[in-house]
């Protein structure tokens, strides 16, 4: 069997994913999450076979998720299904270890068939998506990207310092390179182009 944890934010989308996974004969769903910290504490509880997880998500995404997998050496692969078909959101899936990215538009029946692939040691990726990922590089550093995506969320630098334990003046460093290195005009053009772009 293979057994699999799902991370899904939207229940209604978490629950039909479960239910059709469920029908295949050799997966088992052990258990589900609604977000990126709960699925963390249930990967530990677990210790799935696989993880399949959204990106977008609260309190850890899934890109975060992967990244905190990898780097505590969880023995779970990582397969994403979203709906960003973004270059730079797989670019970053595959920096942190991801073995499958696919679109939640895919039918079922693949989604099944990458998750036997993945657990044989194999890599599932969608093929427009792989070339056009490495088109444009990710101009941004990890500090950048956070700075960027807490600023564009609406947090004032003096907020957003406070919970980066960063200086004021550090964070409108961070926003400065990040606008400067996208090319725009401001704060909000280059947190706009950043998630058009799949960098945040």
């Amino acid at each position: 069997m293979i057994r699999i944890l799902l991370a899904e934010d939207q229940a209604m989308l978490r629950g039909a994913l479960a239910a059709l996974l469920r029908l295949e004969s050799d997966i088992e769903v052990v258990a589900s999450a609604a977000d990126g910290q709960e699925a963390w504490r249930l990967i530990e509880q677990h210790a799935p076979d696989i993880l399949v997880t959204d990106i977008e998500m609260p309190n850890l995404t899934g890109l975060e998720l992967a990244q905190r997998v990898r780097e505590r050496g969880a023995s779970c692969k990582v397969v994403i299904v979203t709906t960003f078909a973004r270059p730079g959101y797989l670019r970053r899936a595959l920096e942190a270890g991801v073995v499958g990215y696919l679109l939640k538009d895919a039918p079922v029946e693949q989604l099944a068939d990458a998750l036997r692939k993945v657990q044989r040691g194999g890599r599932v990726i969608d093929p427009q998506l792989a070339v056009d990922a490495w088109s444009e590089a990710d101009p941004l550093n990890d500090r950048e990207r956070q700075v960027l995506r807490l600023a564009g969320e609406g947090l004032s630098a003096g907020e957003v310092a406070a919970q980066l334990h960063l200086s004021q003046g550090t964070v409108r460093n961070y926003l400065s390179e990040a606008i400067g290195k996208l090319g725009v005009g401001n704060r909000i053009e280059a947190y706009r182009l950043a998630r058009q772009k799949g960098w945040l």
